[in-house]
């Protein structure tokens, strides 16, 4: 059992088509700005601050209003405005159904209801095979860290959906994979299609399709691996003043690989607006 986003819910139920779907996904993302975004429509910041202020929150995992009052670049009244603004912009996926009239408020209500109920128990299925497996609480530092850095890095949502079988893993083809050396090494990796690496490097380097060829979407995913290690032996290592060397991303090992050893290894579906992308993470025998 998969958890699932209530759209894709509601596909494969049936209730909507795919290209009612699309669109609602759209408008949705299109009431949704990133706080960056909105101080630039205003003219409060320039895209080259809101870039600089993005960058900081990769490297330091904070929230970018807080950058952004700490380099003086937004005063309090200006970043409450843009929060908001913010708020009141966004929109539900199921509100946005309503309004474009695919679903009435009366069906809609019956259908989060039956999608909590599977959120549910699909979540405690993840849960339960994650803790018992002995690289569970490593698991659990890096899906806890995906849930936050997706949002901030690559302005999508991400979803732990379930665990995945390395038979399940032919069709992720783009890898990227950072070995911890040390003395509690282990390993972290991204594992999607060529479509999801791309939207993931347009998202990450704020850029447009026709300007992310195969090889910078393969870097953007391998930048992305690295930021996740990075706080990931901050969360799991750094306290303990332990030694550690990390490699650099190899992009050469299939995800089936890395997953193939199921009693050190876990692979771990996760799904965003961007794709769906398989969190690896290991450790060596």
């Amino acid at each position: 059992m998969a958890a699932k986003f209530l759209g894709q819910f509601l596909l494969e139920r049936g209730v909507i088509t795919a290209p009612q779907l699309l669109a609602a996904i759209e408008a949705q993302r299109a009431s949704n700005p990133l706080l960056g975004e909105l101080a630039v429509r205003k003219g409060w910041l320039d895209a080259a601050q809101a870039r600089r202020i993005q960058q900081r929150q990769r490297v330091e995992d904070r929230r970018f209003g807080d950058i952004a009052l700490e380099m003086g670049a937004l005063d309090q009244d200006r970043l409450d405005a843009l929060l908001e603004a913010q708020k009141a912009g966004r929109k539900m996926i199921g509100q946005v159904l309503v309004e474009q009239g695919v679903l009435d408020a009366r069906r809609l209500d019956a259908e989060i209801a039956l999608h909590r109920a599977d959120q549910e128990r699909a979540r405690h299925a993840l849960e339960s095979v994650v803790a018992e497996h002995p690289v569970g609480e490593l698991a659990g530092h890096a899906i806890d860290l995906c849930a936050r850095m997706f949002p901030r890095m690559l302005g999508s949502q991400c979803l732990p959906a379930e665990v995945l079988t390395p038979d399940a893993l032919a069709d992720r083809p783009c890898v990227a994979h950072v070995r911890i050396e040390g003395d509690r090494p282990f390993g972290i990796g991204l594992a999607t299609d060529l479509a999801g690496a791309r939207a993931l490097a347009c998202a990450l380097l704020g850029i447009t399709a026709d300007l992310c060829d195969d090889a910078l979407a393969l870097d953007a995913l391998g930048e992305m691996v690295n930021v996740l290690m990075g706080y990931l032996v901050r969360d799991v290592i750094a306290d303990d003043d332990v030694a550690y060397r990390a490699l650099p991303p190899d992009m050469s090992v299939p995800a089936t690989t890395l997953a193939a050893d199921r009693t050190r290894s876990l692979a771990i579906a996760l799904d965003s607006q961007l794709g769906t992308f398989v969190l690896l993470v290991d450790r060596p025998a």
